[in-house]
């Protein structure tokens, strides 16, 4: 459980390209975001009219462009987004955030515990921007897919209230988080946990929530999902509430929402609250069958076999093709 868990907060990078089409190229690109010069890969058909375009965003914390991290190792499900989204026609930015490949933590390096939440959407606000300023994107076809808490994000910068930002067209939220992150753990640990470790966590959330303080000790592995080092962040995304994003989303955003019953972090019925506070917008909710958290055909959902580099799963491509056919 422990380690489930830790992959949502516990996360650094390393990054692999494949050969790409002669069509389109992987372009080395770079944007500011509050003093951090972030690193991204512009996917895109040099020459080409303005087409539709994608802002990619990976999983939590530190997961880069690729959707590698340290915890499961090069897994690679960003990448192949891209690729498959690029078959259809348009065009992604995908980037390393805070903390993770090529863009490292910058002017965080001395204060790594002030990268909390609000520095990702800061980031990802920043990367929409570049996006949407390429000669090849069109700025009334943008679109953002975001998987896990990286939908947090996603859902923040297409409710965005400022009149210069860039508009989002279309949402696409896989796998994401059904609601604040404590909340979320302690689901899991009042399923799983003995009644001594239960009332630990809880007597921990009410610290964290209160204070911004955990204590010292934990039981059965929770200290790696929370402790003095990672707690200012844990509390800020904590402070997050994906349903109060989710009914800021303007009403004419198209929306297409997965979740599967094999997912331990989003199971299609964990994820209804954040259904109804979408319904509101033009929603296309997937059920996946047998699918893991990052996208694959994968039933047991093990963190082990996350890096096997196996293809997305059909499901997703079947989802995806009627979507963008809408």
């Amino acid at each position: 459980m422990a380690a489930a868990l830790s992959l949502l907060v516990l996360i650094g990078g390393c990054s692999s390209e494949t050969p790409q089409s002669s069509a389109w190229v992987d372009q080395e690109v770079t944007f500011e975001a509050d003093g951090l010069t972030l690193h991204g890969t512009y996917r895109h058909r040099p020459g080409g009219a303005p087409a539709a375009a994608a802002l990619l965003i990976s999983e939590s914390g530190n997961t880069d462009r690729n959707g590698d991290n340290q915890v499961a190792g090069p897994i690679g499900n960003m990448r192949q987004l891209a690729e498959l989204l690029s078959d259809r026609g348009v065009a992604s930015l995908r980037y390393d955030k805070v903390g993770t490949g090529r863009t490292g933590l910058g002017p965080y390096r001395s204060n790594p515990q002030d990268v909390v939440s609000a520095v990702y959407t800061a980031g990802a606000e920043s990367a929409l921007r570049f996006l949407a300023g390429q000669p090849g994107s069109d700025p009334g076809r943008l679109s953002v897919y975001a998987l896990g808490e990286g939908t947090v994000h996603a859902m923040a910068v297409a409710g965005e209230k400022d009149p210069d930002a860039p508009k989002v067209h279309s949402l696409g939220l896989f796998q994401p988080l059904p609601g604040r992150y404590l909340d979320i753990i302690t689901n899991r640990v009042t399923a799983d946990g003995s009644p001594e470790t239960i009332a630990a966590w809880q007597q921990a959330v009410a610290e964290i929530r209160s204070r911004g303080t955990v204590p010292a000790t934990l039981p059965d592995g929770l200290k790696s999902i929370v402790n003095a080092d990672n707690v200012k962040a844990v509390a800020e995304a904590d402070r997050v509430d994906p349903l109060v994003l989710a009914a800021e989303v303007p009403a004419a955003t198209r929306v297409l929402l997965t979740c599967s019953d094999a997912d331990s972090q989003a199971r299609c019925e964990n994820d209804q609250p954040l259904v109804d506070a979408l319904n509101h917008t033009m929603l296309t909710v997937v059920e996946f069958e047998g699918v893991s958290h990052v996208l694959r055909d994968d039933p047991t959902d093990s963190i082990a076999n996350y890096a096997r580099q196996d293809p997305l799963t059909p499901q997703l491509t079947a989802a995806l093709d009627d979507f963008l056919d809408e």
